[in-house]
């Protein structure tokens, strides 16, 4: 299990690999053996807010992240919680591994049987997507210039 030292707190889980399945006809897709481990026996996925794609939390992040909403204030917190939270279900994954994906989440994120899935860990979260809305998403950032960015974290 990967973690990172946080100053003066515990361990924070940090979530990693890129991993491509398929969906089959009843929206279930196997989901990674090590992302399972660390995530726990359930885990909570909802919508993105920022990308068309499912966001994938650990329930005690989810837990903290339903705090930090429902402590906000204002039309524009409102709209955000109402739009993650009418999204987010837990899911349990069964004794093959998969995981049942919610016809509207599969609407959102455009997921079919016909294009794959990538699951994907990154960081605090894991992201679920339609596999040609990944290579896109990748090969746009491969174009930009971070190398500023790159530099900051040196790499």
């Amino acid at each position: 299990m990967s973690t990172v030292e946080d100053a003066a707190v515990s361990p924070v889980l940090v979530l990693t690999g890129t991993y491509n399945h398929n969906m089959d006809s009843k929206g279930r897709i196997n989901f990674p053996a090590k992302l399972r481990d660390q995530l726990g026996k359930s885990f909570v996925i909802s919508r993105s807010l920022t990308q068309h794609c499912l966001m994938v939390h650990p329930v005690e992040n989810w837990r903290d992240l339903e705090r930090q909403l429902l402590s906000a204030k204002g039309p524009r917190a409102e709209m955000m919680s109402r739009r993650l939270f009418s999204s987010a279900t837990e899911v349990t994954p069964d004794q093959q591994g998969r995981i049942l994906i919610p016809a509207a989440l599969r609407k959102f994120a455009d997921l079919d049987t016909e294009d794959g899935i990538v699951i994907a860990g990154v960081g605090r979260k894991v992201e679920i997507w339609r596999e040609s809305a990944w290579n896109a998403l990748n090969l746009a950032s491969e174009e930009e210039d971070d190398t500023e960015l790159l530099n900051d974290f040196s790499l």
